[in-house]
Formats: structure tokens, sequence, C-alpha cells
């Protein structure tokens, strides 16, 4: 992983080694911040954000959703910030993580606390491990469930969220598998730890329904890519079982991209091997992402040069 030099806070650029939060603040003792996870990639004409709008209006409604109001930045400069932190750093590609937190608040309240904005980045190769993507990889079902829409906030991107994802993957690694799926409160699939997920049954793509879930930009993508291959789409609820029958079963994230999960349970799905309809989206992303797809002008972002008048404070 790249360690970066410089990092965003607030309205500027700073030093890495500044990128520190308060100790005693909701955003630490209570997990109460948003944040979104962004992808920067390498394209023939110079480094490109993937999707950019989308993940900034996608960072607004989650702070709206939990109840931040006065905010202190526009969409204009989150998008400013996220490309001076990618070309003050010199990547070509990598990570952003842009977060907006709560500062204080230990009195439970938002307007208690103060709100910040920082941006940090990062190069993020194989979220999933080298491998993944070519072989796919071991999943099992978490013995931990999505958090209910009524007892959580299911579509905002917040970092409390988290900490369930945090436990099914850790049993799920400690059990020997590389992801855990994890079932709704109804019993139906709902998505992985930080990856939605799609089933291949006779050359018809489903995926689970939105209303449970965090509305993927990548998934969101994929759905787009399959139906401009001729491929159906469909959102219905999707059974466990239904999973061991499958003839593909893959995942997508902005970290993680398209990996397909060969085993489930101890079961093998399909071929046991990355399947023909997930290597063809993931031959598609590819050429989305690098710049060389129709669909690139619309969903890549070039990164300008770096602003003399966001020079780093010392």
């Amino acid at each position: 992983m790249g360690a970066a030099r410089y990092i965003w806070i607030d309205d500027s650029l700073r030093p890495a080694s500044e990128g520190v939060v308060p100790f005693v603040s909701a955003a630490v003792q209570y997990g109460f911040s948003v944040f979104e996870g962004i992808r920067c990639y390498s394209t023939d004409q110079g480094p490109a954000v993937f999707r950019m709008d989308e993940h900034v209006e996608r960072l607004f409604d989650s702070a709206h959703i939990v109840g931040f109001r006065d905010l202190p930045v526009t969409a204009e400069q989150v998008t400013t910030a996220i490309n001076q932190t990618i070309a003050a750093n010199e990547f070509s590609s990598c990570y952003i993580r842009p977060m907006i937190y709560l500062d204080g608040a230990m009195s439970l309240t938002v307007e208690a606390g103060q709100p910040h904005f920082v941006v940090a980045a990062w190069e993020w190769k194989a979220f999933l491990g080298a491998e993944a993507k070519e072989r796919g990889i071991r999943a099992n079902i978490s013995s931990f469930t999505r958090l209910h829409p009524n007892i959580m906030m299911t579509k905002a991107k917040v970092s409390g969220n988290y900490v369930s994802s945090i436990l099914a993957k850790t049993e799920s690694h400690r059990a020997g598998f590389d992801e855990a799926i994890m079932l709704g409160p109804d019993g139906y699939v709902a998505e992985c730890t930080g990856e939605n997920l799609f089933v291949v049954r006779n050359q018809v793509i489903y995926t689970s329904p939105r209303a449970g879930i965090l509305e993927g930009i990548t998934r969101d993508s994929l759905i787009a890519l399959a139906r401009d291959l001729g491929y159906a789409v469909v959102e219905e609820p999707i059974s466990r079982d239904q999973l061991y029958i499958a003839d593909e079963v893959f995942v997508s994230g902005t970290a993680a991209e398209v990996v397909a999960l060969r085993e489930i349970d101890f079961r093998v799905i399909g071929d046991g091997k990355t399947g023909p309809i997930t290597r063809a989206l993931q031959h598609e992303f590819d050429k989305v992402v690098r710049g060389r797809h129709a669909r690139s002008a619309g969903w890549l972002a070039p990164v300008p040069a770096l602003n003399t008048a966001a020079a780093v404070r010392s």
C-alpha cells in the first residue's frame, strides 16, 4: 500500500502527518462520520477518477441521511479537494477516501459537535488479493446479519455501520474463507462485507433489491455494462440455496472491482472458477476504467494539475 505525503483537511492540503482526528469526538467514540471510497485509474490521457459526481453526491446523501445540516464544504469544493489531493501526491492510480466527521458531540446530538472534512488517498491495487480476479475467492454465509433499515440507515455510508462488516469478515477469515456473505433480517441475501453480490443462472443476472443494501456505484456500472452486452439483469430476493446452484456468483465494489466467488459454504459454484459472464464484465469494466470504452468519457473525470493556490500549509 503506497503511502501519501499529503492529505486534505477542511480547506487545504496538509502534510499527511497532520491527518489525525481528536480522540474525544463522536467520530472516534461513536463512529459518527460518513465517507466514500473512490478509485482513480491510470489512463492513456493521465489519471482519471471513476464516477466522481456520483460518489460526491452519495457523500452528501449520507451526510443528509444521518442529520448533518451545516456542512463545511460544497460538492464543488469536495471535487477540488479530491483532485488536488491526488495531484499533490503524484498518484497515477489510487484509492481516495473523502470523509465528513463529527468533532465533539459527546452529548450525542449532531448540533453539539462540529463537522470537519478530510480527503486521504493511497495506492491500493488488489483489495481481495492478487489472484482473486483470476481465480475467484471462497466465501461463507456469515453468522452476522446485515443491519435492518430501522436499526441503522442502509443507504448512508456511515463509519459505524462497518463494525458488523469487520466482525463478519474476521469470522470468515478465521474460518479459512476470503469473504463473508451477509443475509438480511428477512433471511435473503443482502451483500458482502464491502461488496454487492450478483448471481448468474441460465444466462440471466440476478441481484438483491436495493431497499436493504448500500447501492454500490460499481454495482450500478455493472448493471449498465451487462445490459449493454445484452444480458437481462433482475433485482429480486435471492435465497441462500440459490447461491449454491448458481452458474456463477460474483461481487462488485470500488475496492474489489469485479471478483467471482468460486466456492460458498464448501460448495463449488459452477465450474469452480471465474465464469464467462463474470469474465466478460471484468473485461468491460477494465476497458471503462482505462479510458478505452464508449462509456469512459461519461464515467471518467481527468485529474487536473496541482493548483498552486492549494499549496501545502506548514
